[in-house]
Formats: structure tokens, C-alpha cells, sequence
């Protein structure tokens, strides 16, 4: 592990230095997510919003790595470093460039809002794919060499790495604003609290990001509890806090534990709230003049954002700012990378069927609704991938012309047909014939991000994007029913 107790002494002085040189309005000016310029004291705007759960996301390309809970699925603690390497190389390069276009826009900052560390405890919680599971341990493990891997072992911090949702978020997204999770003394460190412990006290990681829900009374963006006596003054965290997007007014609005924005913006800064992802912090000037607050909180809010400017080398340079943009998915890096998505895959069942034979094979049936789609492949808070390579696809480029293969969409991926005017299951006799004409069918069912991911982020506004239970869309079970029955195997069995 690094820890920069030293560079952060030195840091926090110079921060302290830049920010006493700032009126108020200027100091309160750099709490929002979106940073607004100094530019009288040389200081440019900047967004600390960026997200890297399995790559540089949500701004162009970069290497694209398995969903966290499928690179958890590898168990490998320095695969897992390497990820975070990767990662912070490439949002180093692509920042190098960014800047030099003077594109600070969301997404494209060294601040990366990962990793999620959550529990994954119910299955049907739409985000559990983000995580690492449901074992505070192996939660623990992967995420610790996971910031390491991202924030580097240099003077320099490579990049700055965030531990959320702080804390006991585990679902359910349609209430997430207004929930409060009730959780004992001893669920808390046995089950949701160890993880971050872990990053806090062993990675030194930077940041951590409350969640939207209250957890047992109390909002955890504003929790005495969670962010006073347990981050600051028991775990010792010297980094930043920053609110989860727009949870402040969730306060007011949904928790009903203020009255107002101004009394919510004043009680999440003087928890330890340094920077809000939303706009709630708009309202600090006003908190000031009502005496919710005072303008020594504030400022030590903005030291402490400095503080981690200056650690990531933004003012001062360090060796990051010579990595080309050459190395974005670079041939090493797109090797690592389908390396992890190997170690992550689990066969659950094999009886004699694979590996298949070529030689033996006329014809390969691919049928189902992700097999040949894009977005099964991408999981969310992704970003681009310069080439994908489907199911159907990858089966085709292995078998070449040797073996004919046949494919059927076989349903839609949630909705009773295909083609508006249709009949309901208007592929699934496409299916069934591809079934009968071939030697072997490769099945491609399950979600993708429109169906199962993060409130507001999702098609299935209903659940907002939890899964009412554990079964595949109705017309998905019928169509693995239809296709098993078609099959010698299915016909013996039944």
C-alpha cells in the first residue's frame, strides 16, 4: 500500500495557502462537483465527477473490462490491482490530452467515483452487478487492490480513487431517496462497514461517497455517526466526502429531516460533506448570511478538495503528464482485459458436452435475444468499446466455414414480440425451426442495462431497475422451454 501521510502534510499546505487567498464566494464556488475557475489565482475549472467501475467510463473509448461482479468472480486480488492500473493510465492519458483541448467537462477528470463496495446481499438489487458481491472479505480484498491499483504507488497520486455508497446501500432503488436502512451494531462491522474500513485504513483511499438512503435515522450523507465518529475521528480519514448525486436534497425533499436547501446544504457540510454531486451547495452563501453555517466550515471543505488537486499533481505536473494517448486500448491492455474476463467465467455444468468438436458439427444454432447484442456486452457506467464482438458473432469468426451456423433472435428481451403488428412471440417458431436444423443450440438468454442497473438509469421504470424476482423475462422462460423440448436430449427427458 502507499500511504501519502507525508505528501498530503505538504499538500494540505499549499492548499491551505491557495485557499486563503480566495473570498468566500470563491471558496464556496469550488464544492460544487461541476469547480468553478479562479482565474485570477490560476486555478481552472474542474469536475470531480468521473466514473471507472470496469474501465474509463462515459467518455469515449477505453479498455472495457467484465462487470466488477464478474471480475470478482476470478478471485484474484492482483488481477484485480492491474484493472485499477490500467485504469488510471489510461484516465491519465486521456486527461493529458483533454486538458491540453481545455475540455474539463464531466467524465473527463482524475476524481473517479469507484469502487462500489456495497453488499450484495439481495439478489434482485438492480446495482449488485456493480459490486463485488455479498462478502464483506472478498469485498474487501479485491476492493483494497483495486484503489491501489488506481491511485498508484508514486510520490504523485496516478488517480484518485472513491469508496461508496458509505453506507448499508444494498436496494431497493425505487425508494432509495426516502429508505432508511435499519441495520444493528453488529450487522453494521460484520457485513457493511468492514469493506470500508479496509479501503480507508489499508488503501488510503481518497474519497468516499455517501449513500441516498438514512441508515437507522439518519441521512449518510449528513451522518453524525457514520461520517464523525466512525470515518473522521475512529478510521482516521483524511481525504474528501462527497455526496452521491443530488442526495443532499433528498434531505428536504424526500428524508423530511430539514425544512429547506439552505438547512440541508448547512448540515451535510458541517457533517463533513466536502463536495456535492447535485446543486443543493448553491445554497451555501445563503446558509452563511442565515448563520446555518460559517465560513471557517467552508473553507475547510475547500482545503481539502486542494488538498487532493494537489496530490494528483494537477498543479505542480508530475510523471503522469508524459503518459501518451497512445496507450488507450493498446494492444497489452485489451489482453489484460479478455485475461480477466477468462479467469471470471464459471461453468456450472458440464455433462460430456464441452468443449464441442468442429470436426463432428454440421450445423451450431445460436438463438436468444443477447446473442447478438451490443448492449448484453457492456454492463453500465461503461465506455466505448472501439470494437465488440456478440455471441453469435464470436461463434461465427471460430467456426469459420467449416461449420454452418444458424441464428434466431427467438424473442425480444423483455416485451411479447419483436415487430409491433405481429402476433405475441413472434420469433420463438424461428427458434424452435433453427433448433430442429441444428446439431447443437447455444442458448443466449438474461439482461442487460435497460432491464437491470440503477434508478432513473433504466427502461424498466416499474422496478426502477431492481428485479421483482429471480426468473428471466416470461417470453425468455418460454423460449428456453420451446427450444430444450426441440432437442434429443430435451425429447429423452420428457
Amino acid at each position: 500500500m502507499k500511504n501519502y501521510k507525508n505528501e498530503r502534510a505538504e499538500a494540505r499546505k499549499k492548499a491551505k495557502e491557495l485557499v486563503s487567498k480566495m473570498t468566500l464566494m470563491e471558496k464556496a464556488s469550488q464544492l460544487k462537483y461541476d469547480a468553478s475557475p479562479v482565474e485570477r489565482l490560476g486555478v481552472p475549472t474542474y469536475n470531480y465527477w468521473n466514473e471507472a467501475l470496469h474501465g474509463v467510463a462515459r467518455a469515449g473509448v477505453a479498455t472495457m473490462f467484465p462487470q466488477a461482479i464478474g471480475m470478482a468472480a476470478a478471485f484474484d486480488e492482483d488481477a484485480m490491482q492491474k484493472v485499477g492500473d490500467i485504469i488510471a493510465t489510461e484516465g491519465r492519458a486521456k486527461y493529458n490530452e483533454y486538458s491540453k483541448h481545455h475540455d474539463r467537462d464531466i467524465y473527463k477528470g482524475l476524481t473517479f467515483w469507484s469502487p462500489n463496495v456495497n453488499i450484495f446481499r439481495d439478489p434482485r438489487w438492480g446495482r449488485g452487478h456493480e459490486t463485488y458481491g455479498e462478502d464483506p472479505y472478498l469485498t474487501s480484498r479485491l476492493g483494497v487492490r483495486f484503489v491501489e491499483g488506481l491511485q498508484g504507488e508514486g510520490p504523485v497520486m496516478k488517480a484518485a480513487a472513491c469508496a461508496k455508497h458509505f453506507a448499508v446501500h444494498s436496494g431497493p432503488e425505487a425508494i432509495r431517496h426516502e429508505f432508511d436502512a435499519k441495520a444493528t451494531k453488529k450487522d453494521m462491522w460484520e457485513t457493511y462497514l468492514p469493506a470500508f474500513e479496509a479501503l480507508v485504513t489499508e488503501a488510503d483511499v481518497e474519497s468516499v461517497m455517501g449513500a441516498y438512503n438514512r441508515t437507522n435515522g439518519e441521512p449518510c450523507c449528513g451522518h453524525k455517526y457514520l461520517m464523525e465518529d466512525v470515518l473522521r475521528d475512529k478510521w482516521q480519514f483524511d481525504g474528501h466526502y462527497v455526496s452521491d448525486c443530488w442526495a443532499i436534497r433528498d434531505f428536504h425533499e424526500n428524508h423530511k429531516i430539514t425544512k429547506n436547501a439552505r438547512e440541508s446544504a448547512a448540515l451535510a457540510l458541517k457533517r463533513g460533506c466536502d463536495v456535492n454531486c447535485g446543486n443543493t451547495y448553491l445554497h451555501l452563501m445563503a446558509a452563511v448570511e442565515e448563520g446555518l453555517i460559517s465560513e471557517e466550515e467552508i473553507t475547510l471543505a475547500a482545503e481539502r478538495l486542494f488538498t487532493t488537486r494537489y496530490l494528483l499533481g494537477l498543479f505542480d505536473g508530475s510523471e503522469y503528464d508524459d503518459i501518451p494517448y497512445e496507450v488507450v486500448e493498446c494492444k497489452e491492455h485489451l489482453e489484460a482485459a479478455v485475461d480477466m474476463a477468462r479467469k471470471g467465467s464459471v461453468l456450472l455444468k458440464n455433462d460430456g458436452v464441452l468443449p464441442l468438436d468442429k470436426s463432428k458439427l454440421k450445423t451450431i444454432g445460436v438463438v436468444g435475444p443477447n446473442a447478438n447484442s451490443r448492449a448484453a456486452l457492456i454492463g453500465n457506467y461503461h465506455g466505448t468499446a472501439s470494437r465488440y464482438i456478440t455471441v453469435l458473432e464470436g461463434i461465427q469468426d471460430e467456426v469459420g466455414d467449416e461449420v454452418r451456423v444458424l441464428y434466431s433472435e427467438g424473442c425480444h428481451l423483455s416485451k411479447d414480440k419483436v415487430e409491433n403488428l405481429a402476433w405475441n412471440q413472434d420469433r420463438i417458431s424461428e427458434a424452435v425451426i433453427t433448433a430442429e436444423h441444428s446439431d447443437v443450440v447455444v442458448l443466449c438468454v438474461g439482461l442487460d442495462e435497460t432491464l437491470e442497473g440503477e434508478e432513473g438509469d433504466t427502461g424498466n421504470s416499474d422496478a426502477s431497475g431492481d428485479k421483482r424476482d429471480l426468473h428471466l423475462p416470461k417470453v425468455q422462460e418460454e423460449l428456453s422451454r420451446k427450444t430444450y423440448h426441440c432437442g434429443s436430449y430435451g425429447r429423452k427427458r420428457h
